[in-house]
């Protein structure tokens, strides 16, 4: 029997790092199978992120994007993610877009927190006012309970929005100076220029990075990579991809061996020391979907036990 997954309800039973260890064990099995299929009607967009892990099963992450519902108050996107199971294709479950990207993206980058992060980290800055923020909020705020949390954005009126929604949430207004102050930068901005300088970070720094997905963004600039220590998530998915790795490949910043390991290697995620600059890019992908979805639908039936 299929079930029907919404947002809210689905929310329920959900820990952060449960989900972190269930991606951790989701990239012990065969590597995924991933395939996107965009199509358009200017400005519109129909996206599919198809996966196939064995011994998962699989997913169909499917989006419309309909940028012109924002000028009549409507949401810019909608979806739904289809789950099948491995034995025998069945679907076995529908569930909210939204809900499977919240918990996908805040806990794949956490994952990588809770590996490269000191311990000890206390100050955690917040690049960024959006949705993604408000849930790197929370899934920090599970792994790091004792921290102190700080907000930059753009925008004044974003940043006071964000500290009223996230209690206790400080507003910095120098950038620069709130990132020398943080043990951990997480970034989800939509810019396409560098907003981080790597003459910034301070030893001992983790930096997440989230925002930039196209092969024209970027959060950070070269001098942020050739100072730290970078992994990804998936060299698939990254590396050829978004701006943030692809455009310092093609200029020869970097080389590909400057990013040190992905997820299909999470035992390399750790530091040699205290002082070194860790950067983790977040670059998603259908994979992750279908980890995060086959997490969701096992909590969902513990619940109905």
């Amino acid at each position: 029997m299929t079930v029907m997954i919404p947002f809210e309800d689905g929310q329920k039973g959900l820990d952060w790092l449960q989900l972190t260890d269930a991606l951790a064990a989701g990239h012990d099995l065969p590597k995924g199978k991933v395939e996107d299929v965009f199509l358009y009607r200017d400005p519109d967009t129909l996206l599919n992120r198809s996966a196939w892990i064995d011994g998962m099963g699989l997913a169909i992450k499917c989006a419309t994007i309909f940028p012109q519902n924002r000028t009549s108050g409507q949401p810019m996107i909608h979806g739904a993610v289809n789950l099948f199971s491995d034995a025998n294709g069945q679907l076995e479950a529908i569930l909210d877009f939204h809900l499977v990207t919240k918990w996908k993206t805040a806990g794949d980058s956490l994952l990588a927190a809770r590996r490269l992060a000191r311990p000890d980290s206390r100050r955690i800055l917040i690049v960024g006012a959006g949705t993604v923020g408000r849930s790197l909020w929370q899934a920090y705020g599970a792994a790091f309970p004792q921290a102190e949390f700080t907000v930059w954005n753009r925008s004044a009126a974003g940043a006071q929005a964000f500290a009223r929604d996230c209690p206790g949430v400080s507003i910095a207004d120098d950038l620069e100076v709130a990132v020398k102050a943080a043990d951990i930068v997480t970034s989800a901005t939509m810019t396409t220029e560098p907003v981080l300088k790597g003459a910034w970070f301070q030893p001992g720094q983790h930096i997440d990075l989230i925002g930039a997905y196209r092969p024209d963004m970027r959060e950070v600039d070269d001098d942020a990579l050739l100072r730290a220590r970078v992994f990804v998530d998936s060299f698939d998915t990254t590396l050829g991809h978004i701006g943030e790795l692809k455009i310092p490949l093609s200029t020869g910043a970097i080389t590909k061996d400057h990013v040190l390991a992905d997820y299909y290697d999470v035992a390399s995620f750790k530091r040699t020391s205290d002082a070194d600059i860790t950067l983790f890019k977040n670059g998603g992908g259908a994979h992750l979907d279908l980890m995060t979805s086959r997490y969701i639908l096992d909590v969902w039936k513990g619940r109905q036990a």
